[in-house]
């Protein structure tokens, strides 16, 4: 099949020429004799033209094309949305007054000469060529096929494999070996649930599909290949959001003989050139770095959106203990932590109704309250104001600035933070405060190694197991584990996580009474975790790595509300692949051979 160009690539420097052309038709326009028909292709759109509405088709011989086609006589009238065409044609400029600015192939259109039709096609059930969304969800993924088709979705696969590319471009110029490992693995039930794989040589045991590289990747330090990447895909079974699928493709990445700093600034640079190659985007860099400490005493949040200076949230347990206001005496006695939002400057805005419509919000999400508070020159302007005590009055006046409008709610942590979001996201509209940047990013380090779980009266790590200590914090792992550093760092953009990874620990020692202080037995770990022990007494070099979820960074860069929209075939909230019908229920035969007996109902075997 002969094809010289695509339908996107056509510009004024082809006129003249005789070109061969395949593709979609996406729009059929006659006006009186003369027909316009859009062609498609991956590359974008052609306008091709049939004058005098004599040219005939080709017949293709196709079986699915309709028996007028196949006659070779049929009018190119007869042509169908999404039909599947080849043509021949001259390239021609546009009349004067006909151009298209919109288009990249505005300034000219291709005369036919031949047409073939290769394929016809039932009516698409919903538009194609439309560039909004005129379908539910469900519609859309039910006929992935065609909503890939859709120019939305293709520049959402181009984008992506763009930043792919550059990514692969990055780490191979700067040494790394890109090294794939299992997706058949050993089940380590840590975080989220894994996926399980019966093993029909081994009856009774299963394999798991990898929530991530990360034990392989170390062992890969260990084995001397230094620098390692993989774009890696991986599973977990987890409740699903917008921003998580069952399974997903992060850049897996890890460093022998690294610290801190250099992961950091080594992945400063991939982005920053893999972002602007497939974005046009090129955040400055350095990056933001921030501690946990700094981030939860300004923004209640390990995930901080900085695109809006001024905006800080604070928690006031410390200002209002002892408080004579009943709400926040009531609230820090029952265990509740009061936290505060500062609007900066925004006392011209803050008419009643508006203050009275942001108590009406944070109590449409579940809250019980929220108290306001206007700071201009010398007052406090508030209903509560009165029950505030002078030094509780200076305390809030020196925790923001004149001009600004502080609300204060008492609800628990997740409450709390999706309460004053929305307050933000509200008040930002009010104010009509640009942001000081479109992306904003930011390293936060220095995260508490450990969180100490009551119910299970034990240690847990914060982030995962194999993160090691701040160097000067070793001797807290005997004395005050609460106290302990990790050498964690996590990259947010514009309040969400892109990526997280630490430096690791290498000496089986360090890690070996990590998994005690998290209360497993040593019969535990060396089951789950001694062939990783045993690695690591085998000359294991200082190491440190770092994963990026592709699908949000992908999402966030092309402002799609959901992951789903930059993945090819993903998966329903409810984890099912809606054209395939995946999960569904197997043979009988395959269950025995496996030693499985289903007990779900309806299932296809089912003892």
């Amino acid at each position: 099949m002969k094809r010289t160009h695509n339908c996107g690539g056509l510009r004024a420097s082809h006129i003249g020429q005789t070109v061969h052309l395949a593709g979609w038709v996406q729009t059929v326009r006659d006006h009186g004799g003369v027909l316009f028909v859009d062609l498609r292709d991956r590359s974008g759109i052609a306008q091709i033209v049939f004058r005098g509405g004599k040219a005939t088709a080709q017949a293709s011989g196709r079986s699915s094309v309709p028996e007028a086609l196949r006659s070779g006589t049929a009018q190119a009238g007869q042509l169908g949305l999404e039909y599947v065409i080849s043509i021949e044609g001259l390239v021609q400029a546009r009349p004067q007054g006909t151009k298209n600015p919109d288009m990249a192939t505005g300034d000219i259109e291709v005369e036919i000469s031949r047409l073939e039709i290769l394929n016809a096609a039932q009516p698409p059930p919903f538009p194609v060529a439309s560039k909004g969304i005129e379908a539910s969800e469900e519609i859309r993924l039910k006929y992935r096929y065609l909503d890939l088709r859709r120019q939305n979705m293709t520049r959402a696969m181009k984008a992506r494999h763009d930043f792919l590319q550059a990514v692969r471009t990055f780490f191979d110029r700067e040494g790394f070996w890109e090294i794939e490992t299992p997706i058949l693995a050993k089940s380590t039930p840590e975080g989220a649930r894994d996926f399980l794989v019966p093993c029909r040589q081994a009856p009774g045991s299963f394999y798991a599909l990898p929530q991530s590289p990360q034990i392989f990747k170390q062992m890969l330090m260990v084995s001397g290949m230094e620098k390692y990447y993989q774009i890696a895909r991986c599973f977990r079974d987890e409740d699903l959001r917008a921003d998580r699928q069952p399974e997903f493709t992060q850049i897996d990445v890890e460093m022998s003989f690294a610290g801190q700093q250099d992961v950091i600034g080594l992945m400063e640079r991939m982005l920053a050139e893999s972002l602007e190659k497939a974005f046009g985007v090129r955040p400055g860099i350095p990056f933001k770095r921030l501690s946990y400490e700094q981030i939860m005493e300004r923004y209640q949040s390990d995930k901080p959106d900085l695109r809006w200076p001024g905006y800080e949230r604070r928690r006031l347990d410390d200002i209002f203990r002892g408080t004579g206001f009943k709400v926040f005496a009531e609230a820090l006695a029952g265990g509740k932590p009061i936290y505060s939002l500062t609007v900066p400057q925004a006392l011209a805005a803050a008419s009643r109704s508006r203050l009275d419509e942001s108590v009406a919000l944070v109590m449409s999400l579940g809250a019980k309250g929220l108290v306001w508070l206007k700071l201009s020159d010398g007052a406090m302007e508030s209903p509560a104001a009165k029950f505030f005590s002078d030094a509780e009055k200076q305390a809030l006046a020196a925790s923001a600035a004149k001009g600004d409008v502080l609300f204060i709610c008492a609800e628990e942590a997740p409450l709390a933070e999706k309460a004053l979001t929305a307050l933000q996201k509200r008040w930002i509209e009010i104010t009509s405060q640009p942001p000081a940047a479109d992306y904003v990013f930011c390293w936060v380090f220095g995260f508490p190694l450990l969180e100490y779980k009551p119910e299970e009266k034990r240690w847990d790590a914060t982030h995962n197991p194999f993160t090691a200590p701040v160097q000067e914090d070793m001797a807290l792992l005997d004395t005050d584990p609460a106290k302990i550093r990790s050498q964690q760092y996590d990259l947010i953009m514009n309040g969400v996580e892109l990526g997280g990874g630490s430096i690791r620990n290498h000496q089986r020692s360090v890690q070996e009474k990590l998994f005690s202080l998290m209360g497993y037995s040593k019969e535990i770990y060396l089951d789950r975790f001694g062939w990783m022990l045993e690695a690591l007494d085998y000359g294991a070099p200082p190491h440190g790595g770092i994963a990026f979820g592709v699908d949000r960074i992908i999402a966030m860069m092309l402002g799609a509300d959901s992951i789903r929209e930059v993945i090819a075939f993903p998966k329903t909230q409810k984890g099912t692949c809606l054209f395939s019908g995946a999960p569904t229920p197997v043979e009988a035969k395959q269950l025995k051979e496996l030693g499985i007996k289903a007990d779900q109902k309806g299932a296809q075997g089912a003892g």
